[in-house]
């Protein structure tokens, strides 16, 4: 179950959000009376509440917004179980000084807004003997294994037990913990409206995870990045997965290149089958990889990675979708009209390496530019092709011209990394940014008669390809498309 979370300055307020919640499909809300300004009018919050509540009314140390006493407080809480209300948040200091009365269930909580301490399990134990119905513990997490600790606590819990980790890397035990039998997870009223670091919105929680059905056969896949909350991956993965009725999930992963190999160690524990693999970690993570495909091998990046028994297996979609984009173009095979001519590749990263790759191999003189002279050089002696100074990309005689780095992506849509006073008339340009669907640069080559190649584009073809890989089965024709499209329009809102 899905519990969102209300705070609101007003009594009127409060009141019409919880019924436009409700309405939305919302089963339990938690009302935050620590957020309402003025003296708390508890009977006429709850009297006529259109569904089952949680009362919490948070102190100031604790991450909330109470501003009076505490004798005030834990009055008002009293009283909200004499008001039989059907779910009361309790700090663990005070739960022996808030007794048990009638049918209301008693949530003894524990927040650490700053880490996630060594010594959880002890703190789990602490809690259970404080006569809970239910035990939550949210704590920050400041790594990977902090995820990882807390979901192993839920697990093996003897009591119903809420497991959170909070901020962007802590944001996957938010739904994960519905695999593991948590009663219910919090989620916040809108993208806007979150009340805690990491939380997830109502629609997301439903639309995107498909929370409510997520049990313990429920198989993980999901994105590894560092930052990673930009990644439209989880809309369309999961998207795709609903579509063929899969009991599966995909989750942003945040993982800094520090805690790379303990995350990948880490991955059985979480029943974790599936990763796409970005920026910064798709060369890094090839030495984890048991068995690697020729094209990876020869890339030198992976951006997906299947866990099959005591098997890693590393592929690369990426060099797949690119070199699809432009064969549809140039007729196919691993010869093209682009043997002889030259194309540029702006860029050093991972993408930038499989799109290199595939140029060369499709016999093109490729030549790489990059801001760092150094990456580029590397690359280029790397792959057994030329590099050229950043400023120098103009000097070129070029055919095609392959945006690989992150220049024009959302909100940065007035920038590109090439002048269109350049662009040559039949020229190929393709941009990966997909982030608008048409960037200034796919735009100005567009006005110039170029053959033009979005970034959605390749985004497609390589997460259709990454789903086969995950899943043995073709994609939902034309969903991850359409899906990755009204993301974009949403994110830009």
């Amino acid at each position: 179950m899905i519990c969102v979370s209300i705070g609101c300055g007003s009594h009127q307020r409060m009141i019409n959000e919880h019924q436009r919640m409700v309405e939305q499909g919302a089963k339990l809300v938690e009302l935050r009376l620590d957020y309402i300004r003025r003296a708390v009018n508890l009977s006429r919050i709850i009297d006529e509440r259109p569904s089952p509540v949680v009362i919490t009314i948070r102190r100031q140390q604790d991450g909330g917004k109470w501003a009076h006493t505490e004798e005030q407080r834990l009055m008002l809480l009293r009283s909200a179980i004499a008001e039989q209300v059907e779910y009361i948040d309790l700090e663990e200091d005070i739960a022996e000084q808030i007794p048990r009365f009638g049918d209301t269930k008693r949530i003894i909580s524990f927040h650490d807004f700053v880490k996630t301490p060594d010594d959880l399990e002890d703190i789990h134990e602490r809690m259970c003997k404080q006569d809970p119905d239910i035990v939550k513990i949210a704590t920050m997490a400041n790594n990977p294994k902090d995820c990882m600790r807390m979901m192993d606590v839920l697990k093996n819990s003897r009591v119903p037990m809420i497991a959170i980790c909070m901020g962007d890397m802590g944001t996957p035990t938010r739904v994960l913990c519905g695999k593991y039998d948590a009663p219910f997870t919090f989620a916040a009223f809108s993208s806007e409206r979150t009340m805690a670091p990491g939380q997830i919105y109502f629609r997301q929680m439903v639309d995107t995870y498909n929370f409510e059905n997520l049990n313990r056969e429920t198989d993980v896949y999901g994105v590894i990045a560092d930052p990673v909350g930009h990644s439209m991956s989880p809309t369309v993965h999961n998207a795709s997965f609903a579509e063929k009725g899969m009991n599966k999930v995909y989750l942003p992963f945040r993982v800094p290149s520090e805690h790379l190999d303990q995350f990948i160690a880490d991955c059985p524990k979480l029943d974790i089958k599936g990763l796409s693999v970005t920026i910064p970690h798709k060369e890094a993570v090839m030495k984890h990889c048991t068995k690697i495909d020729g094209a990876s091998r020869g890339i030198g990046a992976v951006n997906t990675v299947i866990f099959q028994g005591d098997e890693i297996l590393g592929y690369n979609t990426d060099y797949k979708a690119a070199m699809a984009c432009l064969d549809k173009r140039l007729g196919g095979g691993t010869k093209t009209p682009l043997d002889g001519h030259s194309a540029m590749v702006l860029g050093a990263g991972g993408a930038a390496r499989a799109i290199a790759f595939g140029l060369m191999r499709r016999g093109a003189d490729t030549i790489i530019a990059n801001r760092t002279r150094s990456r580029s050089d590397s690359l280029a002696t790397e792959l057994g092709c030329r590099s050229v100074a950043w400023e120098s990309r103009y000097e070129q005689e070029i055919s095609v011209l392959v945006n690989a780095t992150p220049v024009g992506m959302h909100p940065h849509v007035d920038e590109s990394p090439y002048d269109a006073e350049f662009l040559r008339p039949n020229a190929i340009v393709f941009d990966t940014v997909y982030n608008p669907g048409q960037t200034l640069l796919y735009k100005q080559a567009k006005e110039k008669k170029c053959q033009v190649i979005s970034g959605i584009e390749m985004f497609v073809g390589q997460a259709e390809l990454q789903f086969k890989l995950f899943t043995g089965q073709d994609p939902p024709e034309d969903l991850i498309e359409s899906r990755l499209r009204r993301a974009i329009g949403a994110a830009r809102m």
